[in-house]
């Protein structure tokens, strides 16, 4: 069975929304997209590059997936625009050649070649591809659509990036009517700017205790 595997950057207060630049999601009145950029260092991008070294295919949120198809074909292009680094170059050739499944209410008009919507019940089709055979399914971002897979129960991994910062307010990673689970560290790293990557795996069930003093 594939594995759904959540990659996001998170403030200390949980917020995921519009890390990479002011324009990404300013929805709710969030101002302060771009918040990522002063602390991306080397360690956050080999992270990163681990993060997109083995085979996956795509699970995207329909914002997502435009904020993709207007950058990743334009990187993958030959030739590449100047000044892109070759670690770039081959990442946005991974990201161009792979499949990737679309979240949206209705069905988009897709210009990006290897874009498939999800359907009326995405859900349903998500349970089917996740039994079949092939790469495990990473979704980058996609605030919206985790919150969808986290209801379903479907999130296998999480593979986080925890900036040193308080949002105070925006998208969070985890809102109402989450599933209780557990989950176990598989691998945690802090880089030279702060910020703590981590990947979580599922630990199953909830264990829960008692600190208070016996009684006689």
């Amino acid at each position: 069975m594939r594995k759904i595997i959540v990659n996001t950057f998170i403030s200390l207060d949980g917020v995921m929304q519009a890390p990479g630049g002011p324009e990404e999601d300013s929805s709710g009145g969030f101002e302060l997209g771009g918040w990522v950029a002063s602390y991306f260092d080397e360690g956050v991008g080999e992270f990163m590059g681990n993060v997109f070294a083995a085979p996956f295919e795509l699970l995207l949120g329909h914002r997502t997936h435009n904020i993709f198809a207007a950058h990743w074909p334009k990187v993958a292009a030959d030739p590449p625009p100047e000044g892109v680094d070759e670690s770039e170059i081959q990442l946005a050739k991974k990201i161009d050649g792979t499949t990737r499944y679309v979240a949206s209410r209705t069905k988009p008009e897709f210009t990006w070649e290897g874009s498939e919507w999800l359907g009326n019940d995405p859900i349903s089709r998500l349970r089917a591809i996740k039994a079949s055979n092939g790469p495990d399914l990473l979704v980058p971002g996609s605030a919206d659509f985790i919150q969808t897979l986290l209801k379903a129960d479907l999130i296998d991994q999480f593979k986080l990036l925890l900036f040193p910062l308080v949002l105070g307010n925006g998208k969070h990673l985890f809102g109402s009517g989450v599933i209780p689970t557990a989950f176990h560290v598989q691998q945690a790293i802090t880089t030279n700017s702060g910020v703590i990557c981590v990947t979580y795996v599922r630990g199953g069930s909830i264990t829960t205790g008692d600190f208070s003093l016996q009684r006689e």
